[in-house]
């Protein structure tokens, strides 16, 4: 019998629909089915290790808690999850169960044999999809272990969420595709064609989509249009692919705001495995340490060469010794850091270490240690040759010729007494900014003019010549009084120490909105290996010497503070025998 073309066209339909049919229900609805079910187990998982902490904290804290307790937060944990939350022990007895009480939770069998439990009491994550015969449905349960306060595992958290959901997507799947195949065969008789091209069309987009979804294009949308069963899929996939895109942007957030606080932090992070190679280090460590990328997965003796850090990590790693260490670290850039190591509690075996640049901290009380002694023997002097004349007075005042030199020692160390006082409170005033500056615009000729006087009768009785060669037209910004007192104690050293007849010159150059003002002798000299301490607070270069000409060994040290108050600097030159130049750098006036 001869077929006409609406019968061959029927049938050809009827054939093209049918193996349509076939392919859908062999290749696209088990791929979808296990595309779905895996996203539903990536899901659980994710909510499992957010409960992780949570279990964890109730065993540590309270490894005898009630059985209200774990019921309890099975439920709070099932509530904020939307999902059943049951939290088994080691034993495998039930601890508490989201969806049952109390007397049904004692009632419930031993579940240390459910597959996921086994699984994830070896591997840390287990999963397992079954058929419930309670529920008549498909489940799927996963399981992560938790800690006890022994850091060993203590059980597991199982998170279970039926299936209806995929079966249903999968059943409106199929019910679609029937009904797309019996749609296509009632329009197939007058238009055949056109009904079969816009089916398989749209089911190719579908299936497109699909599997781009699966492979993790999760803003690819099916653009499904109408009300229809194809359409309802279609929004069921965007809404899961919507769902899935979600849930990953939260956790890149999560992870970008830890990368962002571990970038922010001052102090040294590292991470080491467990043959104690760095998989992680944050910016702080790279410049404390002066590291590169390279160092990432190295072993850390080979970064820090420091015996004492290793054997903090192991000590750590067992958990019974946390205590911190100090770290004495040479090198290029010294560092004195305050090391702490911890496990982290989901990488077995890892450490946590952090590393606190404590250098600063050392050095300064370093720094009070030795103020504190200085000043204590500077101060010890004055008082002990005060108390000495004191108690030879008291046997001399029958005669009053002797009597006048100890009343002379008196007056003298009293003074020497006094200026030292003085001095300190300056330099405390200064460094604790009680010393308030006010900048302005000093000519330097007529500041000369107005401070030189004041001292020019010292060097008149040594016979020393005050050379001035500043130019007439020289303004420098900063505040009057301290530079009177910078210019006081240069002029007081150089009139001290230098010997008589010899000339002191002070000369001032402009460069690059600076001007440089120099007090320069034809005194001693001073040793070069003096010279990067002679700022310091009671260091002198001849400390007899010193204090017989009643130095207190802090005016260099004022002098560098106000000039560095006043955004500027200072510097010595000398050599043994030429001489010294005292510098000090200010800013131009405005």
């Amino acid at each position: 019998m001869k077929l006409g073309v609406r019968t061959k066209l029927f049938l050809m339909s009827l054939g093209l629909i049918a193996l349509a049919l076939l392919v859908s229900d062999l290749f696209l609805v088990p791929r979808l089915d296990h595309l779905l079910v895996d996203r539903v187990k990536e899901d659980l998982l994710v909510r499992a290790r957010l409960m992780e902490s949570d279990v964890s904290e109730l065993s540590k804290n309270n490894r005898s808690s009630s059985a209200d307790a774990w019921e309890e937060l099975a439920k709070s944990l099932g509530q904020q999850s939307n999902a059943r939350v049951t939290l088994i022990p080691v034993s495998g007895k039930v601890l508490g169960d989201s969806s049952l009480d109390e007397p049904a939770v004692s009632a419930l069998e031993n579940h240390a044999t459910r597959p996921e439990v086994i699984e994830a009491f070896a591997q840390g994550e287990g999963a397992s999809m079954r058929y419930s015969a309670t529920l008549q449905q498909r489940m799927m349960y996963v399981a992560h272990a938790f800690k006890g306060s022994d850091g060993k595992v203590a059980g597991v958290v199982r998170v279970a969420l039926p299936l209806s959901d995929v079966d249903l997507a999968v059943s409106q799947f199929r019910k679609l595709i029937l009904m797309a195949s019996l749609l296509a065969l009632a329009a197939a008789m007058v238009l055949s064609s056109a009904v079969a091209h816009w089916i398989s069309s749209s089911l190719r987009a579908m299936a497109q989509a699909a599997a781009q979804m699966v492979q993790g294009d999760l803003e690819r949308r099916t653009r499904a249009h109408g009300s229809d069963e194809l359409a309802e899929l279609g929004h069921a996939l965007d809404l899961l692919a919507t769902n899935l895109r979600d849930a990953m942007r939260d956790l890149r957030s999560e992870r970008d705001l830890l990368r962002g606080i571990l970038a922010s932090m001052l102090e040294g992070v590292l991470v080491v495995d467990q043959r104690d190679h760095i998989v992680h280090m944050n910016p702080a460590i790279r410049t404390m340490l002066l590291l590169g990328e390279a160092s990432i997965g190295r072993p850390i003796i080979e970064i820090i060469r420091n015996a004492d850090l290793i054997a903090l990590l192991g000590r750590s790693r067992t958990g019974k010794d946390l205590s911190a260490i100090e770290l004495d670290l040479g090198g290029f850039k010294p560092r004195r850091l305050l090391a702490h190591a911890s496990p982290l509690p989901d990488r077995p075996g890892d450490m946590l270490v952090v590393l606190v640049d404590v250098t600063n901290l050392r050095r300064l009380e370093s720094i009070r240690k030795d103020f504190v002694a200085n000043a204590s023997h500077e101060l010890r002097t004055p008082v002990a040759s005060i108390r000495s004349a004191a108690e030879t007075l008291r046997s001399a005042m029958d005669d009053p010729e002797a009597a006048m030199g100890f009343v002379d020692i008196l007056e003298r160390n009293s003074e020497r007494l006094q200026r030292l006082v003085d001095d300190l409170l300056d330099l405390s005033r200064i460094e604790s900014r009680e010393f308030a500056l006010r900048a302005e615009n000093v000519d330097f000729a007529e500041f000369l003019d107005h401070i030189l006087p004041l001292h020019q009768n010292r060097f008149d009785l040594k016979h020393m010549l005050l050379i001035r060669e500043v130019p007439k037209t020289l303004n420098v910004r900063g505040d009057r009084r301290a530079l009177e007192m910078i210019f006081s104690n240069l002029l007081d050293n150089a009139v001290k120490y230098c010997p008589e007849g010899t000339p002191v010159r002070i000369e001032a150059t402009e460069s690059n909105g600076r001007v440089r003002i120099t007090v320069a002798d034809r005194g001693p000299g001073i040793s070069a290996h003096h010279l990067p301490r002679i700022f310091e607070r009671f260091y002198r270069v001849d400390a007899g010497r010193s204090r017989d000409l009643g130095g207190t060994g802090l005016g260099l040290a004022i002098v560098k503070h106000l000039a560095e108050a006043m955004e500027g600097s200072v510097g010595v030159e000398s050599e043994p025998g030429e001489g010294t130049r005292f510098s000090v750098t200010l800013p131009i006036a405005n």
